[in-house]
């Protein structure tokens, strides 16, 4: 089998407080692991208390010349940081790849140019973010201000951690923020490189701050952190409780990107081989681990043997093994805990009486026996059974079969998340009325998993709230000042006396 023949990329492994990379106060270590084969790729600098109070500071320091640097400065850096990005495509896929287990087709393909996209459309959008002149009372003049919050603390996953660097960072640091920013404990490595790139092309000392750490100390004392103006999250729906409670101290700006349970809804009239191939790409691209895969298929019941028929031989034929393959299209899940819960779930369908129609097991390969790897699974379940119903965040799909439009519509929204979901039909009328009615941040018609930074991207109910990406994340990341000026000599600046 062939892998990618390109140079080791750069890894580093201190924690990066005010433009440098530290140890920890406390010297304390933990390995990230290749899960191709469980290998110790590095030991990452663990941060603790004293690390995020040292970030904080620094960030504190840095806000006041960062925020009146003139936009058009900021934004610069940030296209700076996409170019250099993409210089450094290669080794900023590998890396993915290698702590991920992203197959090297999709972190070059996908993440990497996201990552590029995402920054540089927030180093376009730093100029252009806008105010208002608000028609008011004959003599005045009022307007509003849109002003960064200041210390931002954000914590991303550990499914897409390249990706989410720039899906956090660019409008936080548009908008004039500086950032603390905890990388997910089981992924740190492309964080710490961006870090790298960031002092290489000039963003200043103290802007960007990363902390790799566990969640329940580092990611914990972010939220509660009475200095930090806001906290940014991105995982699951119980830790984002949990960043909700904590926050309540000084009253931060929460914002929260939390867990999903996709509905991929397949009408009568659809082009059945579309729906195939995409629903394929909504639930197997990245091993399933994504918030908003397609994890649940929902079937007319006119087309769904075909569709099941083709579905399953195309699951059956997908290439699974080392990332670093170029020809691999599915790779291990990243952690061995998850890849042993999401096989639980196997045996909780079965349990439940569920029906498993391909895959639920590990393959049976030499070469991959050492790694996180299962089979793309489809299974065919009750829509009240637990795998319908909880987020399992891997390659597998549950089946359910419908006859109309409104039993479709209330599979759909069946569930306590609502982040994103799909559909497929060739009816326009049909399709808009069903995206209406569908209780999701987000709906993709004849297609799946589409994502732009332009776009606003986040959910509803258990999967949290706010927007990353577009103007809609420019406003999460400022505070709105109503400025009011009289402009009439004639009018008294005070209340008058009858």
């Amino acid at each position: 089998m062939s892998t990618t023949t390109s140079a080791p990329p750069k890894i580093q492994t201190d924690l990066f407080i005010n433009g440098r990379f530290v140890k920890a106060e406390d010297g304390r270590t933990a390995p990230t692991i290749n899960p191709h084969d469980g290998s110790t790729i590095a030991d990452v600098a663990q941060a603790g208390k004293a690390d995020v109070d040292k970030a904080v500071k620094a960030a504190q320091a840095a806000f006041p010349k960062w925020s009146s640097l003139a936009a058009s400065d900021r934004g610069k850096l940030l296209m700076r940081l996409a170019d250099r990005i993409e210089e450094r495509a290669t080794e900023l896929a590998t890396l993915e790849t290698m702590d991920t287990g992203h197959p090297m087709r999709d972190t070059t393909r996908l993440d990497v140019p996201r990552t590029a996209a995402t920054f540089r459309y927030f180093g376009g959008m730093a100029d252009k973010f806008e105010g208002a002149v608000i028609p008011v009372d004959q003599g005045f003049l009022n307007y509003t201000l849109r002003q960064p919050v200041g210390v931002v603390g954000q914590i991303v996953p550990w499914n897409f951690p390249l990706m989410f660097t720039s899906w956090k960072m660019g409008p936080a640091l548009a908008a004039g923020n500086t950032v603390v920013l905890k990388p997910a404990a089981l992924t740190p490595l492309s964080s710490l490189r961006i870090a790298e790139l960031m002092a290489e092309v000039g963003i200043p000392e103290g802007v960007v701050n990363i902390l790799p750490g566990a969640g329940s100390a580092v990611g914990q004392y972010i939220a509660e952190h009475r200095d930090i103006a806001k906290v940014a999250f991105t995982g699951s729906t119980d830790v984002g409780k949990k960043i909700v409670q904590a926050s309540a101290g000084n009253l931060k700006r929460v914002q929260l990107e939390l867990g999903g349970k996709g509905a991929n809804i397949v009408f009568g009239d659809a082009n059945v081989n579309a729906a195939v191939g995409g629903s394929a790409f909504a639930i197997f691209h990245n091993q399933g681990q994504a918030c908003i895969a397609g994890s649940r298929l929902i079937l007319h019941e006119a087309i769904a043997d075909e569709f099941l028929e083709k579905f399953i031989r195309l699951a059956k034929s997908i290439t699974i093994g080392n990332p670093l393959d170029p020809t691999t299209e599915m790779g291990p899940l990243t952690s061995l805990g998850h890849r042993d819960k999401v096989l639980g779930y196997v045996q909780i369908a079965k349990d439940q009486g569920g029906k498993v129609l391909t895959g639920g097991a590990a393959p049976k390969r030499p070469e991959l026996a050492a790694g996180y790897y299962v089979e793309p699974t489809v299974v065919e379940a009750d829509a009240r059974h637990r795998v319908s119903c909880e987020e399992v965040f891997g390659p597998f799909v549950v089946v359910t079969k419908f006859k109309t439009d409104e039993e479709a519509i209330a599979l759909a929204n069946g569930t306590e998340y609502g982040l994103g979901g799909g559909l497929w039909t060739t009816n326009l009328q049909r399709a808009h009325l069903v995206a209406r009615h569908m209780r999701s941040g987000m709906v993709w018609i004849n297609c799946y998993k589409r994502v732009n930074p332009a776009s606003p991207f986040g959910g509803v109910g258990a999967s949290g709230y706010g927007r990353e990406m577009g103007f809609e994340a420019m406003h999460h990341y400022t505070e709105v000042k109503s400025v009011w000026v009289n402009v009439d000599a004639n009018i008294p600046p005070y209340y008058p006396r009858s």
